[in-house]
């Protein structure tokens, strides 16, 4: 059954059940990347769970990169964000909330489709399903994983971009090809500032899985 359905066959709506009981709110939890600065509660300031009542800040944890990780409940057309009050009805640990939305991520990306685009040695690879959590992806070790395997030949690079949530692109950069590393970072940018949903406007790198700020002076 997916979200819209479930929603659709609930006797309560949204905010008297996945609002206040985890066996219903686990399964529509999701981490959503967000820019970094964004306020919010973190989960490792959360000394118990009842000790978060009352507060309806965002529940927060650290992205790569000093982006921000905020927790959605995919509600069928719209999402609301995990607070405070929300883990203390909820009655679980900051450990258990990431567990569960990293779950409903993998379990999500593993049937996610990637779009690919080639020409000659300048690879694209992009997910852009419109679900929701495409930028989200990359803080699956799998999804680095195919990244790197797809895109890194000898002496490439690979780039990322996360300008908005419903975007992760990622690039191979041939040692041979330095202009395309502007041709990205302008893509990046327009894509940003064209969202309603901005997550950030530079350009990153994948090194052994790890997402770095990119930088074009560094050797490949």
């Amino acid at each position: 059954m997916d979200d819209a359905t479930r929603f659709a066959a609930a006797d309560s709506p949204i905010s008297l059940t996945a609002e206040h009981a985890w066996d219903a709110a686990a399964p529509i939890l999701y981490p959503v990347l967000r820019p970094a600065g964004t306020p919010g509660l973190h989960l490792d300031a959360i000394a118990t769970p009842s000790s978060a009542a009352g507060n309806v800040e965002p529940l927060l944890d650290d992205g790569p990169v000093g982006l921000a990780i905020s927790y959605a409940m995919a509600a069928g057309g719209f999402d609301i964000l995990a607070n405070g009050d929300h883990l203390a009805a909820w009655g679980v640990s900051p450990a258990t909330l990431r567990a569960a939305a990293l779950g409903n991520l993998g379990a999500w990306a593993a049937r996610a489709p990637w779009s690919i685009d080639a020409d000659d040695r300048r690879r694209v690879i992009s997910s852009d399903t419109g679900d929701g959590w495409d930028a989200s992806r990359i803080l699956l070790p799998e999804t680095s994983a195919y990244l790197e395997g797809e895109l890194r030949g000898p002496g490439d690079r690979v780039l990322v971009g996360v300008p908005a949530r419903h975007l992760l692109v990622a690039a191979t950069l041939p040692g041979d090809d330095p202009e395309f590393a502007a041709l990205f970072a302008d893509f990046v940018l327009e894509y940003a500032g064209d969202s309603d949903e901005a997550i950030d406007r530079r350009v990153f790198e994948l090194r052994d899985g790890r997402m770095t700020l990119f930088d074009p002076s560094a050797a490949g």
